[in-house]
C-alpha cells in the first residue's frame, strides 16, 4: 500500500516561503495498491491529480470525511469530474437533513462556482454512508462518525498487508474530563486501533486547546495519546494550523523528541508531496 500526501494543511491553503517545508495545501490524500486507487478529501491539494493517476479500469473513488470548505474547496478543479469516460464514485457523510448531492451542490454552483454538479460531463456515482463498512478494489474500507462539527467521518482502510486509518479533523479529548479512560469508548477508536499508519489532525498545541475547546481539533498531545491508546505503528500528525510557519513545526519536533522515550510508535509530522509505502 501506498499513501501519498498532497495536502496536510488545516482550514485554509497558506502559501509562502515560510511554509514551503510541510506544504500550504488542504486536505488531500491518495491511497493505491496495484489497480485500486482512493482519493481521501477534496481540499486544495486534489489539483495534484492528473489523467496519469486515472486507473486502467477510469473509475475514481472520492472518499469525503465531510464537507467543510478545506475539505472540498479542490474539487472543482478535479480533472476527471469534466471527461466523460470516466466514472468517478464519491462517498460523503450521511445527514439527517439534506441528501449528500444536494449539500455539495451549494458549492457546485453559482455564485461559488459557475459549474453545476448535475452539469459534470463524468459518470458521478454518489454514495451516502455513516458506520458502513465496504468495498473498494483490493480494499476493506470502515467508516466511522467521529467528534467534528458537523457529520464527520473517518476512515479505516486495510489493503493486502497493511492499514492505514485516516482522522484529518478529530476531537477525541472533548469533554469534561478529556479523553475518556475506556478505549473502546473513544471517538475513532474502532477505526484506528492497531493501523500500521494513522494520520490525526494535531492542529493545535495544549496551550491552543485550551481556548479552542470545541472547535473540531486535537492538539498534539491529545494526538499521541490517543495514538498510544490505539497501539499503533507509525502516527503522522497533520492539519497544520495554517499560520504555523516551517520552523515552528520544526521546533514542535525537536521538544517531542525529547520525549520520545514514552511512546512506542514512530511520529512526525506530516509533509506534503511524501509518500509512504506500508
Amino acid at each position: 500500500m501506498k499513501v501519498n500526501l498532497w495536502g496536510v494543511r488545516g482550514s485554509i491553503p497558506t502559501t509562502g516561503s515560510e511554509t514551503k517545508v510541510y506544504g500550504g495545501q488542504t486536505s488531500c490524500m491518495v491511497v493505491s495498491e496495484e489497480d485500486s486507487l482512493i482519493v481521501l478529501d477534496g481540499g486544495s491539494g486534489i489539483q495534484t491529480f492528473n489523467d496519469a493517476h486515472i486507473p486502467k479500469n477510469k473509475r475514481v473513488d472520492i472518499l469525503l470525511t465531510h464537507l467543510h470548505m478545506d475539505h472540498i474547496q479542490g474539487l472543482g478543479f478535479f480533472k476527471p469530474f469534466f471527461r466523460e469516460d470516466v466514472e468517478i464514485h464519491l462517498w460523503g457523510p450521511s445527514s439527517n437533513t439534506d441528501s449528500l448531492s444536494s449539500r455539495l451542490s451549494r458549492y457546485f454552483s453559482p455564485p461559488l462556482f459557475p459549474v453545476r454538479l448535475l452539469e459534470l460531463p463524468c459518470k458521478l456515482v454518489m454514495h451516502e454512508i455513516g458506520n458502513t463498512d465496504f468495498n473498494i478494489g483490493n480494499f476493506k474500507i470502515q467508516s466511522s462518525y467521529i467528534i467534528h462539527p458537523g457529520p464527520t467521518l473517518g476512515y479505516r482502510i486495510e489493503g493486502k498487508q497493511s492499514v492505514f486509518t485516516y482522522l484529518p479533523d478529530h476531537e477525541p479529548a472533548l469533554g469534561r474530563n478529556g479523553m475518556i479512560k475506556d478505549h473502546n469508548w473513544i471517538s475513532g477508536y474502532n477505526i484506528a486501533h492497531h493501523a500500521d499508519l494513522l494520520y490525526h489532525d494535531g492542529q493545535y498545541t495544549a496551550t491552543n486547546y485550551a481556548t479552542h475547546k470545541g472547535w473540531g481539533h486535537s492538539s498534539i498531545e491529545d494526538t499521541l495519546a490517543f495514538a498510544a491508546a490505539c497501539e499503533i505503528k507509525h502516527l503522522l500528525i497533520g492539519h497544520h494550523d495554517p499560520s504555523r510557519t516551517d520552523a515552528q513545526l520544526d521546533e514542535l519536533t525537536r521538544e517531542l523528541r525529547e520525549d520520545v522515550d514514552k511512546y512506542n510508535f514512530e511520529f512526525n509530522f506530516a509533509i506534503e508531496g511524501s509518500e509512504l509505502e506500508l
